[in-house]
């Protein structure tokens, strides 16, 4: 059964909460890909819409967007997520994941895009 950590960034505070999500809750979320918006009740946030924005794997693995799937995949880069490069000119070849959530992944990074009622540090409070 998947079980993911979702941070959750509120846009509004600045603050991020992290959040254990497993089973129906985390079955939400499999298939997703970042960009896809998402109801907040999975990580306990009843009327907010979270968007999906990232996340990393098993391994530390970072997710990106311009790479389909869920599978492994060795690109290079000359910057961006996975890669900051120390000079110009700078390239990379780095394995990263796909942009689709699957088992594998184990950290999912959302921001609230649409708020609810109620603070979200008080609706968290039980879940941290």
């Amino acid at each position: 059964m998947a079980e993911f950590t979702v941070a959750v960034s509120d846009p509004e505070t600045g603050l991020t909460h992290q959040v254990d999500v497993a089973d129906q809750d985390a079955n939400r979320f499999i298939g997703r890909e970042i960009g896809e918006e998402v109801e907040g009740s999975a990580v306990g946030l009843d009327g907010y819409t979270l968007s999906i924005t990232g996340g990393s794997d098993d391994a530390g693995r970072p997710m990106r967007e311009d790479v389909k799937g869920a599978s492994l995949k060795a690109v290079l880069l000359t910057g961006g997520t996975g890669f900051k490069p120390e000079k110009d000119g700078e390239r990379k070849r780095v394995t990263v994941r796909g942009r689709e959530i699957s088992d594998s992944t184990r950290q999912i990074n959302a921001k609230i895009s649409e708020q609810g009622d109620g603070e979200v540090a008080d609706l968290l409070s039980d879940e941290e």
